[in-house]
């Protein structure tokens, strides 16, 4: 669903953001991709989101180039930023038509997007409260509840649990299995490792632009995740393909 080949981005001082980087997400896959800042896992969200281009190599979702076809590829995606932008004047009710109808979900009726809310764990009081009282872990389910409702096949999240509180973050590993279980391809990049080792099926541990690491979830029975990837920090980083 979505592919990721070959993925460079060499910046014109010379700088490498992103060094070949290949792999692949499946229907009903959850894909962690750890790393520290700078490592190049925005770069590749970026690419995918065609924010900016590759130098090289191509990536696809729903078999759509994201940078040759940007328009067709994002039919097929949503997208949960760290930070979600929403209007603080809108109530949630009203950001949630405003982005399912710019996403082409037109004539939603409003038991339609209060399921959505509904389903994301947002209180009954939130759902016509305006944005500017929303803290960011009621945020940040709007914002699932957004991409959500456009119901994309493939879904990408950065960082989703930054600043949530340890309940909405459980709440939030429920909405990712739920998710999962309904053959959504997700991408989420991550800093947690503890969530990332309950929720993921494989993790992808990028170093200086590069991938150094791909684990499956039966990898993490043998050996901690934490140990796995302070292991990959502390290995030097080759360069070339």
């Amino acid at each position: 669903m979505i592919d990721i080949k070959g993925l460079t981005k060499r910046y014109e001082d010379g700088a490498i953001a992103l060094d070949h980087v290949t792999y692949s997400i499946q229907p009903g896959e959850v894909f962690c991709l750890l790393g520290a800042n700078g490592a190049g896992k925005t770069t590749t969200i970026n690419i995918l989101l065609d924010f900016i281009q590759p130098t090289e190599g191509h990536c696809y979702i729903n078999g759509h180039d994201c940078n040759e076809r940007p328009l067709e590829a994002k039919k097929y995606v949503s997208y949960v930023s760290e930070n979600v932008q929403l209007y603080g004047m809108f109530t949630a009710r009203q950001n949630l038509r405003f982005f399912a109808e710019l996403g082409g979900k037109k004539g939603l009726k409003n038991h339609e997007l209060d399921d959505a809310m509904r389903t994301v764990g947002l209180p009954e009081k939130a759902l016509t409260m305006r944005l500017k009282n929303f803290s960011k872990g009621m945020r940040q389910k709007l914002g699932i509840a957004i991409a959500l409702i456009k119901d994309p096949p493939a879904i990408i999240m950065d960082e989703p649990t930054s600043g949530l509180d340890p309940q909405s973050a459980k709440e939030f590993l429920g909405q990712l299995d739920a998710l999962r279980e309904q053959g959504k391809a997700i991408l989420m990049t991550t800093h947690d490792i503890f969530r990332a080792k309950m929720i993921a099926d494989r993790v992808g541990i990028m170093k200086q632009g590069r991938l150094v690491a791909l684990r499956e979830c039966g990898d993490f029975e043998n050996a901690d995740l934490e140990e796995i990837y302070m292991q990959e920090m502390e290995e030097p980083v080759t360069s070339g393909r």
